[in-house]
């Protein structure tokens, strides 16, 4: 989070119904962000699908994995959780991958 964010700066000084509006903005977020995520890998599978490479890459999947932990350490997040998150997000996508071919 920025620290221009002063929501965040000031949540002890926020009321019940203030604190859920930033938590209703922070999903919006997020759903922005899976979208955005989505096209990213819709993008690929189209590549793949071009270069007749398979949906899966069992490499890059694993660096996802990793690179999710490592964020999740940053930012003091279970990474446990965080990555479980990553796993659903490429079962997803390699669904979508699939179906498409």
């Amino acid at each position: 989070m920025s620290q221009d964010e002063p929501t965040t700066q000031y949540a002890d000084e926020m009321s019940l119904d203030e604190l859920r509006d930033e938590i209703r903005a922070i999903d919006r977020e997020i759903v922005e962000q899976i979208a955005q995520r989505t096209y990213v890998a819709d993008t690929i599978a189209r590549v793949k699908d071009e270069q007749d490479l398979p949906t899966t890459d069992e490499e890059q999947e694993q660096a996802v994995m990793d690179r999710a932990g490592e964020n999740a350490e940053q930012f003091d997040v279970d990474s446990n959780l965080v990555k479980a998150i990553f796993r659903l997000l490429i079962e997803l996508n390699k669904v979508e991958q699939r179906e498409s071919r």
